[in-house]
């Protein structure tokens, strides 16, 4: 199981999103839809009445949910994908890497265009026409592999310099984590000062994250429109992460906590799906702000 699946949130449109990944990156598939019930819905929830709630999809394997909702959120570069082409295991990897390029391009915008830099060959950073971010990387094929997707954390605003301290804390707070390779600015650059983080990677439940500390002032920074779905086994590791990872109170709502760097989790059960097929259940989660399981 797939232990922390980031979720999407879309205004409107995270069927068409999902439709579009799966015919932009190859190995892409449309695996699960959840509908919102027809009754019990808060006000601004209306119009929602029987349409899609939670669209998953798969990107190599690799889990998203897509969450249709309303303008409250929007996703931003704080948080973005990076998708590893490697020439070790794919002959073709720079060509499929310009494909899918072409593809997310389509209605989207460039952050760093595609090109050759020091880190890489063949790079290029691009936000889709849905606002997601990409980050494409031709890898270099003697390095230890790493899977297809991972997410990347850019700690910029109000986080700015925080990625060393992210990463002890998350190593020291979920089970069996770890860091992997970490470079450190050496000297500043613009808001970086020297020794913070120009790219770390951490291992939690066996899956690869990485960590920056932004070289450019941002006027964003982490918010709901990404988050990190933890699914928990029993009530009591629920109860264990919620308490250590929940630092701003008046965001604790169904199952959602913001930590102490402002990053959106969604701390839920491992059974949720079948948990919200009971009668009434999604009339439960409103009223919640951690989840009781046995309140369903």
């Amino acid at each position: 199981m797939q232990k922390i699946v980031p979720s999407l949130w879309f205004d409107h449109v995270a069927a068409d999103a999902a439709r579009f990944y799966a015919e932009a990156i190859p190995g892409t598939t449309v695996t699960d839809t959840q509908y919102y019930p027809l009754e019990g819905l808060l006000d601004f929830q209306r119009e929602f009445a029987g349409k899609e709630l939670t669209v998953e999809f798969e990107v190599q394997g690799y889990r998203f949910v897509a969450i249709n909702a309303g303008p409250e959120f929007r996703v931003n570069p704080s948080v973005s994908f990076m998708l590893n082409f490697d020439p070790s295991r794919d002959e073709r990897a720079r060509e499929h890497l310009d494909e899918v390029w072409a593809a997310l391009s389509d209605g989207g915008s460039e952050l760093m265009p595609l090109g050759e830099y020091e880190f890489s060959p063949h790079y290029g950073w691009i936000q889709d026409r849905y606002g997601v971010s990409w980050q494409l990387i031709l890898t270099d094929p003697a390095g230890e592999p790493r899977p297809f997707v991972i997410p990347n954390l850019l700690f910029g605003g109000s986080a700015q310099n925080r990625a060393g301290e992210a990463m002890e804390y998350y190593v020291s707070l979920f089970e069996g984590a770890r860091a992997g390779n970490v470079w450190r600015y050496p000297d500043a650059v613009g808001p970086a000062p020297a020794g913070s983080i120009m790219f770390g990677e951490l291992n939690l439940f066996g899956q690869w994250f990485a960590l920056m500390d932004s070289a450019v002032e941002q006027d964003f920074t982490f918010n709901p429109g990404v988050s990190l779905m933890l699914q928990c086994e029993d009530q009591e590791e629920l109860d264990r992460y919620w308490h250590e990872l929940s630092a701003v109170p008046e965001a604790e709502q169904c199952g959602w906590l913001v930590d102490r760097f402002g990053l959106s989790w969604q701390v839920v059960p491992a059974t949720m799906r079948e948990l919200m097929q009971a009668p009434g259940s999604f009339e439960k989660l409103l009223a919640m702000k951690k989840i009781e399981i046995s309140a369903f």
